[in-house]
């Protein structure tokens, strides 16, 4: 298979891509791939360091309010396009596959035009600008959420899960937990804003720390890079007890989930397909600041599913913190029940599942 894909921006965006390319290389090791994408976006970094094939576009999203930027969004979208079957006729894709940004628009537009197949992706419980752009025009719509179904066209909508998933679903406990001097024996709370972080997260975390240094679980705290610094001298007069562990950033995340009993974090959808795929209990603090209060609704998912429990971030301080780790760290039947409900929802065979789909629009 000669595979082209788009999609940028976010590792959310990216990440689903990066594990379909594993999972096609995987099935076919003499699949040929070309990933498109930004040169200022995430992507830029991340997919050359794989040794994928990796080319540019420049082009911008539309301001929501009357601008001129918009004029300059349109020449550059049509500009992109051009470019977009440029890469297109060089490359000669059997299939070119969105996984959402700006970028991933132009990409698959220009490819149906060339009446090349197409899929999407969408990762969200709520549709994207993209991909609901991009729906008239592609041959199958790959989803994560049943609730993103009735937002497309029907008859091309393909339940498969998100690709992520699978690349952690068969991850097994290592003893990851000793590296930051953690008892792997001992049930541990993984408090976990995002890579770079998430204030309010950090702020409750911060408050919580004398009570959680008292508990009979284990708490890592991960602040995120930026903000890790200010954290360590915020609390240079509290100590920290042996049973709590703060981190900037953990390189291998992956690895240590199968070794945390709960949660807390953000609930974007690469997050969703991790813990759902290894079955992990969740107390989702959604981001109010994300297009559409998509992850609110992805976190409702799990939530309605008993796999979940949510905290508004206006709602976040270090006592409703530590109240909801205790109820689920304090109560190994709640947490074994939440972690069946979660498991239920997982899909640990996404990328495969995606495959089939693109093997199926191929002609």
């Amino acid at each position: 298979m000669r595979l082209m894909i788009s999609g940028g921006g976010t590792g959310g965006h990216i990440y689903p891509a990066l594990a379909l390319i594993d999972a096609l290389k995987a099935h076919d090791p003499e699949a040929q791939v070309q990933f498109v994408g930004t040169h200022r976006g995430l992507e830029s970094r991340i997919v050359p360091e794989r040794g994928i094939d990796f080319k540019t576009i420049k082009i911008q999203g539309f301001k929501r309010s009357l601008s001129l930027q918009n004029v300059k969004t349109v020449y550059l979208f049509l500009k992109s396009v051009v470019t977009a079957r440029k890469y297109i006729k060089a490359f000669k894709p059997d299939v070119v596959v969105g996984t959402g940004g700006y970028v991933s628009g132009a990409v698959v537009f220009a490819a149906s035009q060339m009446h090349i197949p197409t899929v999407i992706h969408e990762q969200n419980s709520v549709v994207g600008v993209t991909n609901k752009f991009l729906s008239r025009f592609v041959d199958k719509i790959a989803i994560s959420f049943e609730s993103a179904r009735s937002q497309f066209p029907a008859q091309k909508v393909v339940m498969t899960g998100n690709p992520r998933a699978q690349q952690v679903a068969n991850i097994k406990k290592s003893g990851a937990l000793a590296q930051f001097d953690l008892d792997p024996d001992i049930p541990t709370a993984l408090i976990f804003g995002g890579s770079r972080g998430a204030a309010r997260i950090n702020a409750a975390a911060v408050a919580a720390i004398p009570e959680l240094n008292k508990r009979d679980y284990q708490t890592l705290f991960v602040t995120g890079q930026v903000h890790y610094e200010k954290i360590q001298n915020g609390l240079s007069a509290t100590a920290l007890a042996p049973n709590v562990k703060i981190e900037p950033y953990i390189k291998n995340m992956p690895a240590i989930l199968p070794e945390v009993a709960v949660i807390l974090g953000r609930a974007g959808a690469t997050s969703i397909a991790e813990i759902t795929a290894l079955g992990i209990p969740s107390i989702l603090v959604p981001s109010p600041y994300v297009t559409n209060d998509h992850q609110t609704k992805n976190a409702q998912s799990l939530v309605n599913a008993g796999a979940a429990e949510l905290i508004k971030e206006a709602d976040l301080t270090g006592t409703s913190l530590v109240a909801a780790l205790d109820g689920l760290l304090q109560s190994s039947t709640h947490r074994e029940t939440m972690a069946a409900n979660a498991k239920k929802l997982g899909m640990p065979d996404a990328a495969d599942q995606l495959l089939h789909v693109l093997e199926s629009v191929i002609k």
